[in-house]
């Protein structure tokens, strides 16, 4: 099969490797497609405490496809179903997944890409965020995630306030049910517009969306007394410094949103596939960069470069 492999920073390789064959309890997927996560940009960029090259297939964890091959003791799942998986290895033609990290695609989904892992993760982030109408609720950074939050915070009866620095990801957001939108530019100004419209009382909830240090930290101002600063950015790029006093002042909770129980990221996903396929959510408008596995590292220069339009790239490998 094909595979790619990330031999150094900046460095694809797309290379031949066997066709991985499932154990006990695993389930082998022939891939249709991967999502590009912003997650994968620190690897391409080269960490100091990564090592080159990757495993075949590795970064990719945002596939779906169908299932071809079952291990040992693997029910409710046969060759021929199409899937969404939580795995490892997905910018490859196949990749192998426990069976209990593994989503059916109902037929209303037939034919459409299904990146299953970042909708799930905002389903998460949404779950944790704890969000009810009436709500002001700021959301610092739209992109892919940043969007689907936007639908769902402002369809629970909140109203959203989005911020971020791409005019047409404002506009984005609107599409999605913003009830206001800031253009991330100046931090002093983007308070004061967030006190002017909340009558100073600033946000019930605030999502970081980002990742990097200055949204966390004008998503920690953003939030009111009591409330709760959600982490939905990926910080992986090393340490971050946090004002400690105001946020013992304001007595904030601070969550961080990321999941790794198994349990809980599948119930995400299944919340996510029931959503797109009964129309509550329609994320197709948020998949706008397609490339074949041979431009993977064309897919990562524009997740990292974003040009006009982009906010997601799928990599297909039919």
């Amino acid at each position: 099969m094909r595979a790619a492999v990330l031999a150094a920073p900046g460095e694809i390789r797309i290379e031949e490797a066997a066709v991985p064959e499932p154990g006990p309890g695993e389930v082998r997927i022939r891939l249709e497609g991967c999502g590009v996560c912003a997650s994968n940009l620190e690897p391409w960029a080269g960490l100091p405490w990564m090592t080159y090259p990757g495993d075949p297939g590795g970064l990719g964890h945002e596939g779906w496809g169908t299932v071809d091959a079952v291990g040992p003791g693997v029910e409710g799942l046969a060759p021929g179903d199409r899937v969404a998986a939580v795995s490892y290895r997905s910018f490859a033609d196949y990749d192998l997944a426990e069976a209990g990290m593994v989503v059916k695609l109902p037929p209303g989904l037939a034919g459409k890409p299904f990146p299953g892992e970042p909708i799930a993760c905002a389903f998460n982030v949404f779950r944790r965020s704890d969000i009810r109408a009436g709500q002001s609720v700021a959301i610092v950074g739209i992109g892919f995630l940043g969007a689907i939050l936007t639908r769902l915070a402002s369809a629970a009866g909140a109203r959203v306030i989005t911020i971020s620095r791409r005019p047409e990801s404002l506009e984005l957001a609107r599409r999605y049910g913003a009830a206001e939108t800031i253009a991330m530019d100046d931090h002093w100004r983007i308070i004061d517009a967030v006190k002017a419209l909340t009558g100073d009382r600033l946000c019930d909830r605030v999502i970081e969306a980002v990742g990097k240090q200055w949204p966390l930290d004008l998503a920690g101002e953003l939030v009111a007394f009591g409330g709760k600063l959600i982490v939905a950015g990926y910080h992986q790029d090393g340490p971050r410094q946090v004002n400690m006093q105001m946020w013992n002042w304001k007595g904030i909770d601070v969550i961080n949103a990321h999941e790794r129980d198994p349990d809980v990221q599948m119930q995400g996903l299944r919340e996510a596939v029931d959503a797109v396929a009964s129309r509550r959510l329609d994320p197709e408008p948020l998949y706008t960069h397609r490339y074949p596995l041979e431009r993977l590292g064309e897919a990562l220069d524009a997740t990292r470069d974003k040009p006009e339009g982009f906010v997601k790239a799928l990599v297909m490998m039919t």
